[in-house]
């Protein structure tokens, strides 16, 4: 069933701090210019002083202006993101605090399938808005990855930015909505990619210099990609099976902004021109799940869209999880 979503506004917040890829060479000691070749990422952004929330709620606001709506037209606030502020409360809530709306009683909630939590929430919350539980939705993700990255695992650490960013989704009364959505996991990759501590399992308080390295970010990219290029063929055809489009209707494909070497392959592998697939990780690097939308932003800011486009956001992540909606922009 399609359900009829607009977005009416997209704002983003990047850290102060730009980092380009030559602090990262020295960072781990590679001979200059290793580490973008080997990521194809230039520079990206890492917080100083800023919070989750804090860069959550600085995108929202912009998002919010370029709607042309303000607070008081929000009755939902939603978290998708894959690092969290603290265990608990949810991120949504804090993000409420931080744009003053302590009192307002507006339902905020996390939803989190890591680098896919973009994608996920906005499946989700589009049943509500289609039925109008809720008008005006704000749909954020705020990613810090850079405080716990192992830098001494340089293939991967080397890919990870910071930044935010923030749509308002509202009932679309035009032809805009998704059109098809789908989502499947593999959990023989379950621990290809994770952070062990933190939570039961290996708790804050066993943290010593034995267990440290279960608190960092661990991944194994290479055999996420093998998995993923596995099942991603099939999982497509599931995505367009009831619909009448195909690849080439697509206008634009916007992809999680992995790694430079694996989107060049995943672009070949479904056979679509560059100026049809959407790749920003040279300016930003991976944003986990602010990397679709961040990719959105900037496809919009180039006017690589327009209203009445078929949109495919496309992704993996830790699970092993595969992810699609087919949107009309």
């Amino acid at each position: 069933m399609k359900r009829h979503i607009k977005i009416i506004g997209i704002g983003t917040y990047v850290p102060k701090r730009t980092v380009h890829s030559d602090e990262i060479d020295r960072k781990i000691s590679a001979p200059n210019g290793w580490s973008e070749k080997k990521s194809g990422v230039k520079k990206r952004y890492f917080i100083e002083e800023e919070t989750a929330s804090y860069m959550g709620a600085h995108a929202a606001i912009n998002a919010l202006d370029q709607a042309g709506l303000t607070l008081s037209d929000i009755d939902c606030i939603i978290s998708a993101s894959g690092t969290v502020e603290q265990a608990i409360p949810c991120t949504a809530s804090l993000i409420q605090k931080q744009l003053g709306l302590e009192q307002s009683g507006i339902p905020c909630f996390d939803v989190n399938s890591t680098c896919l939590s973009f994608v996920t929430a906005m499946d989700l919350i589009s049943f509500p808005i289609e039925a109008e539980q809720y008008k005006n939705v704000l749909l954020i993700s705020s990613e810090i990855s850079s405080v716990g990255l192992d830098w001494s695992q340089q293939e991967s650490s080397i890919l990870f930015g910071d930044g935010a960013v923030a749509v308002v989704l509202t009932k679309s009364t035009t032809q805009s909505g998704i059109i098809s959505s789908h989502m499947e996991t593999y959990s023989e990759g379950a621990h290809l990619s994770e952070i062990r501590g933190g939570g039961t399992k290996i708790h804050p308080r066993l943290y010593d210099e034995n267990t440290a390295g279960d608190f960092l970010f661990d991944m194994n990219g290479r055999e996420i990609f093998k998995l993923s290029y596995k099942y991603l063929p099939a999982f497509l055809e599931r995505l367009f099976k009831n619909t009448s489009l195909s690849m080439s209707d697509i206008n634009l494909v916007i992809p999680h902004q992995a790694s430079a070497s694996a989107m060049k392959i995943i672009r070949k592998k479904l056979e679509v021109p560059e100026d049809r697939f959407m790749n920003i990780i040279k300016n930003y690097g991976n944003m986990i799940a602010a990397s679709i939308p961040m990719a959105l932003y900037e496809a919009v800011k180039q006017d690589k869209i327009k209203r009445g486009d078929y949109i495919l956001l496309l992704g993996t992540s830790a699970g092993l999880s595969i992810g699609g909606i087919i949107l009309e922009y």
